[in-house]
Formats: C-alpha cells, structure tokens, sequence
C-alpha cells in the first residue's frame, strides 16, 4: 500500500474515532441528565410555586394509569419514577379515586398525600349513567337533560382533545370522514359528577376510562388478529346496536368476519341510522329509501366498516370482536321482537326461503351432543 493512502485512511479512521468517542460523551452526559432529574422526581421534598392543575383519577385506576393522567396533564416528567415511589412509600394502596387540585410546583409526596384523602369536591351531586351503545350526541343530550353541560359544550370538549393525549386516537385515519374522532372511545359507564365537572374532565374521564379497559392484554390480542383500536371499537360499535342477548354478541362478531373476508357488503341497519339519526337513534326501522343514504357509514352502498364507530361499546362487545365464534353464517335477522333474538343462516337462500335458521340455543345443543358422541367414541 503506497505511503499516502495509508496516510489517508489513518486520518480518516482517527475522525471517525473522534466522531464517536465525542458522540459517546454527548450520550452520556445526556443519560447523566435524564438520571438526575429522574433521580429528583423520585426523591425530591422539595416544592415550588407552580400552576394548580385539575385532576380527575377514575375509579378502580391502577397505579401506572395515575402516572400517566399526572404526566400528561404536565403534574410530573417520569411516570416510572412516580410509581417506584409510590411503591416504597406509605401511600401505597392509599391513592383515592376522585377530583383533586395539584399543583405543577408540588413534589410527588405532596401530590400522593393529597390523593389519599376523600374527594375534595364536597361530594357527588349526581351521576351520569352512560349506556353501552349510546353515541356521542346520545351523551351530550343526557349531560344537557341532567344540568351537567350543555349539548354543545359537550360536542365541543369532544372535538378539542387531540391525538397526542390520548396515543389510542393515533389509530384513527387521517382524512377519514367520521362525525367525531371520538366515537367509540368514551367508556359507557356510572360517572359521579361533582361541583367541578366541566364538559372536558368529563370527556377526559371517559377516554381515560377507556384505556383502563382497553388494557394490555386486550390490545395483544387484537395485535394478534392484525387490528388497531380503532377497528376494533368500529366492529364493536355494531355489534353493541345490534345485539341484546349476551350470546349472540361473538356469533354476530363471526358474521362480520365472514363478511369482510368475502368482501361482501355487511348490510347493517344501525350504520344507517346513525347518518340519519346525526346519531340519537330517534329512529327504530330502517326503510328501503333508507339504505340509499350516501354515507360511507351506509354498510348497505360501501363495502368494509363504516368510516367510523357508531357508538361507543362496552367490554363484552369489546371482547366478542377479540374473541369471535367461528361459523358459517353470513346473515341473520330478529325472530323473536320482544327479546331480539337472531336466527342465523349460512346462504341468502336460506335466510329469504322462510326457513326458521339456527338460533345460539341451537348452537349450544349441537355442540353438546357433539360433546357426548365424542365422548362415546373415546370409550
């Protein structure tokens, strides 16, 4: 090798050499940082002068989702800090549900003491009964029946929250045209509502809600069948509107499956009301000139989901998507008005002959004589 290129490439290997070494420093001062300041939160009995900040911590809240209501309502800058802490302390197992007042000056001590004791609002004036399957503007109807906010203050709290408070939000389309980002998301449940409940703790009580449902071993599973969030709330949302009787509710979640593989359309009612509805469902039946709505909601004109949720699911539906039952069955229809029960039929030939179908009682008949003729046959 001639002198100069050996020259050439010692200087370069001595950059490069600098270059990382200067890069490695910069890490490190950079991990000496996040380390002090991490160290600081975990330790500090130090306060000072900050901004009181309103804190709504929902019922039956694990430790790790407090953190995370604190660090994105700005309160702390290390969630993992905060929950080691509050491991060795005496607060342990003490933190309340409730509406509390912190302070962004306060150290993590203050703020567990605090949130140890009852609810300052002065008690509950009244609750908000939330419905599985009531929309967005179902819940703003009931908030304004109830003197709790009006309608618009409602819609409007539910369109000012953005996609970064919420990582769940990430999983819904850009540019689709939904009529809120948020239908699906907030939890039906029982919400105590206090002196201090505004419109937008509300909103945030229910979407924190939903993440305490929506938790990890549900999300690994619908990562396992290939889905977001935001397609599972979707198919859950129809499957809530349709569905009465708790069996049937994994049944309908095949049917649906059955037809997105097909790629038929899915034709379901209740995606046509909630367009025409503008989603109050002050509408039961659904006539033919109905089903020419042009809305990508309309399951009867466009194939695949509907653009967005029509409602906002419970668990059990949650769970049907999840976990649905694997059939045949591509339609069904009510058979008894009354209790909403559904007979199911494999082919269009069946479902418009008359003939009477196959109930979920049916179902569970075959499958237990199954049951005992493979029980026969292993004697």
């Amino acid at each position: 090798m001639a002198p100069g290129k050996f020259s050439i490439k010692l200087v370069k290997f001595m950059i490069g050499a600098v270059a990382l070494l200067a890069l490695a420093l910069i890490v490190m001062d950079r991990f000496k940082e996040y380390r002090k300041a991490y160290d600081a939160e975990l330790t500090s009995t130090e306060s000072t002068q900050g901004v009181d900040v309103k804190v709504v911590i929902p019922e039956n809240a694990s430790v790790k989702q407090i953190a995370h209501i604190l660090y994105r309502k700005g309160l702390i800058k290390y969630e993992g800090a905060f929950v080691d802490r509050l491991q060795s302390s005496q607060y342990r197992g003490e933190l309340k549900h409730g509406t509390y007042t912190l302070n962004t000056g306060m150290n993590t001590l203050q703020m567990m003491e605090i949130m140890s004791k009852e609810d300052e609002t002065g008690g509950v004036l009244q609750k908000l009964v939330v419905p599985e399957g009531f929309s967005i503007d179902q819940i703003a109807e009931r908030c304004e029946e109830q003197d709790i906010c009006t309608a618009d203050e409602f819609i409007n709290a539910c369109k000012s929250v953005t996609r970064t408070k919420f990582p769940f939000l990430e999983d819904v389309p850009t540019g689709v045209d939904v009529r809120y980002r948020l239908e699906g998301y907030l939890f039906p449940a029982t919400y105590d509502i206090t002196k201090d409940t505004t419109a937008e703790s509300l909103v945030y009580w229910m979407l924190d809600t939903f993440t305490m449902h929506y938790d990890s071993e549900r999300q690994a599973r619908a990562e396992e069948l290939g889905l977001n969030s935001y397609e599972v709330v979707n198919m859950a949302a129809m499957i809530e509107r349709e569905c009465r009787i708790p069996d049937e509710r994994s049944v309908i979640a095949g049917v649906i499956n059955n037809r997105l593989k097909d790629d038929m359309l899915l034709q379901i009612d209740s995606t046509v009301l909630y367009p025409i509805t503008k989603g109050l469902y002050n509408k039961e039946k659904v006539t033919y000139e109905d089903l020419e709505v042009k809305s990508r909601y309309n399951t009867y004109m466009y194939k695949g989901l509907p653009s967005g949720p029509i409602c906002n699911p419970g668990t059990a539906c949650i769970d049907a998507v999840l976990y649905p039952t694997e059939h045949e069955f591509y339609y069904y229809h009510v058979v008894n008005e009354e209790t909403g029960e559904h007979a199911f039929y494999r082919t269009y030939e069946e479902h418009e002959s008359g003939d009477p179908g196959t109930t979920v009682e049916d179902m569970k008949r075959e499958a237990e004589e199954n049951d005992e003729e493979s029980d026969d046959d292993s004697e």
